[in-house]
């Protein structure tokens, strides 16, 4: 089978294609620009197209042949749905690396068209959200009258150019939970709490992620906060909150900071990168006061991203799931993230 990454000349991109070829895999490279895709296909040696997502009957011809496409051109709400649209036309599958809540409820939306064109689709494959998502399932099933679910992680390292642009697009809403069923705004940090890492107590802020959306199709708890220990994001009150979300909204400030970012931000190199890691904590609890809590802790976000990547490619061309949307943990199951390089579990525990 044929697979291809679209946006190979981002940060990302780069890091599954060279992954691709440390496995003996020889993926099709994608994008928009063709001098920046024949700047990371060629001296790779692997073969590569160029289409712009706008025209339909473009990505039509850039999709022939395609069995799966892994889609790591963001900001997601700007590019998914295209490519979506062609998978769809193709009956190719779909995944990307999205975190982006709105991006997640859309492409569940087109369930039914994706079972009729017998694709899978599989939005936030990489580290938005596999492990957060499949250690929420893994709580889930231990405790299957869970009402409230909570989900936060805390990582070391750098960020890339993409991921900021899309946090920078997510800021200008504001918050996000899941409250009774249903997706609602809230005041950034509208929540605290202590969390027990693995390596200590850590207070954690609440922020839109995208287990607000994913979660509650892996699990059906109808209550979903996510959070992060991220240094100063303890100290936002709903004030402050409210007054950058509105500054956020602006057209100049979406326009300045994405183009700042783009001159300044290249992500972290390998050796940044080696040092770095993640942690990751899942608690559920009932109405009757039971809970359940499980943790992991992974390698870099991005590096878990690429190898996360890499399997649920192999996972779609080898063993697909039933075509529709899917989540990782509906996809391929809870002990999907057992499989990553470097992640360990702590199982879960009962209170």
């Amino acid at each position: 089978m044929t697979w291809m990454i679209y946006g190979a000349s981002g940060y990302t991109g780069r890091l599954v294609a060279d992954l691709a070829i440390d496995r003996g895999e020889r993926p099709v490279l994608a994008g928009r620009d063709p001098a920046k895709v024949a700047a990371v296909a060629t001296p790779r040696g692997l073969p590569h197209r160029t289409f712009d997502l706008a025209d339909p009957d473009a990505v039509d011809a850039g999709l022939r042949g395609i069995d799966v496409v892994a889609h790591c051109a963001g900001p997601f709400s700007a590019t998914s749905a295209a490519m979506v649209d062609g998978c769809l036309r193709a009956g190719a599958h779909y995944l990307d690396i999205t975190g982006e809540i709105d991006v997640f409820e859309s492409v569940f939306a087109r369930h039914e068209e994706a079972r009729s064109a017998g694709s899978v689709l599989l939005p936030g494959a990489g580290f938005d959200v596999v492990p957060t998502d499949c250690l929420a399932a893994m709580v889930a099933a231990e405790l299957p009258t869970a009402t409230h679910l909570d989900l936060a992680f805390q990582a070391s390292g750098g960020i890339s150019g993409g991921t900021l642009k899309s946090a920078l697009e997510g800021a200008a809403v504001g918050g996000r939970a899941r409250i009774d069923g249903e997706v609602r705004v809230v005041p950034l940090a509208w929540r605290r709490r202590e969390v027990p890492f693995p390596s200590g107590p850590r207070r954690v802020t609440s922020l839109p992620w995208g287990d607000v959306s994913t979660a509650y199709r892996s699990t059906g708890i109808g209550n979903i906060t996510t959070f992060a220990h991220l240094p100063g994001l303890d100290r936002v009150g709903h004030r402050s909150s409210r007054l950058s979300q509105a500054l956020m909204r602006t057209h100049v400030v979406q326009r300045l900071g994405k183009a700042a970012i783009g001159a300044v931000v290249r992500g972290p190199g390998h050796a940044a990168r080696s040092r770095s890691w993640v942690e990751v904590y899942a608690e559920a609890t009932d109405d009757s006061g039971r809970s359940v809590s499980a943790a992991l802790i992974g390698p870099d976000t991005y590096d878990l991203t690429a190898d996360s990547v890499l399997r649920a490619v192999n996972a779609l061309q080898s063993a697909p799931p039933t075509p529709g949307a899917h989540t990782p943990s509906t996809a391929f199951g809870a002990d999907f993230v057992r499989r990553l390089h470097g992640v360990r579990i702590i199982e879960p525990a009962r209170r």
